[in-house]
């Protein structure tokens, strides 16, 4: 499958990755993709940028290197009500909405519980994306996060670095989620989830479960920059233009 955007990558502003935003831009450039999304950390995650650094991501110019820059956040779910650690104002200023359920900032519980809060957090209409739903340490119902995503128009990450290392178990939830989603006609995400330049664009992991599921590209939202678009642009109350 060919792969023309890196949505989900983290830059030093993280606080736990170590590649600056013109790096990260280098690299995608140099890989030849045609759009890469800055998507740092929400500001609840130990070391993470202040709710300003958010607010003032549109100095960052709309393209480098060739490459189209979309500016965003990878927000963190912090309650059983869904709720993301950046408030609505910011979020409605952005050109992409990831949210994840991660450690030290989502309470794990029982897989009734952690589906209730990741469906909650897709109800927010500035959410775009729900990553790594195939994360062990957030057992989830798939099928009911599935049908989820298609209700409310989310598209659910298959993120490589769940994959390659981190979040060791994901692959038969991954896999799961992969199948439901060919099922039920929910879009997918492959993200590389970067914290170094060097990882901007790898999908190698993400792209062979893709194919072992017969996913089709069309159904993948960084597989064009059309589809990435469309979906960014299908809330009906976004009020600010996307860089």
């Amino acid at each position: 499958m060919q792969f023309v955007a890196d949505l989900h990558t983290h830059t030093v502003a993280s606080g736990h990755a170590y590649s600056t935003v013109l790096e990260m831009a280098r690299v995608a450039a140099d890989k030849g993709l045609e759009m890469i999304a800055m998507t740092d950390h929400g500001p609840s995650m130990p070391g993470g940028p202040h709710p300003y650094h958010f607010g003032n991501l549109s100095t960052i110019p709309a393209s480098l290197f060739g490459v189209r820059i979309l500016k965003g956040i990878e927000a963190n779910v912090m309650d059983p009500n869904g709720t993301l650690d950046l408030d609505e104002h910011r979020l409605s200023r952005l050109d992409i909405v990831l949210a994840g359920l991660h450690a030290l900032c989502a309470p794990s519980a029982s897989v009734e519980e952690n589906t209730r809060m990741m469906i909650r957090a897709m109800r927010n209409p500035w959410v775009d994306v729900i990553v790594h739903p195939g994360n062990p340490d957030y057992l989830v119902d798939i099928e009911r996060i599935v049908r989820a995503a298609v209700e409310y128009d989310v598209a659910l990450e298959v993120n490589n670095s769940s994959l390659t290392g981190a979040r060791q178990g994901s692959k038969p939830h991954c896999d799961a989620i992969a199948m439901m989603a060919r099922q039920y006609g929910a879009k997918l995400m492959a993200g590389s989830d970067s914290h170094f330049a060097y990882t901007v664009g790898d999908f190698g992991a993400a792209d062979a479960l893709l194919t072992e599921h017969r996913i089709l590209p069309a159904n993948v939202l960084n597989t064009s920059t059309e589809l990435v678009m469309k979906h960014l642009l299908r809330r009906q109350n976004r009020t600010v233009p996307l860089s």
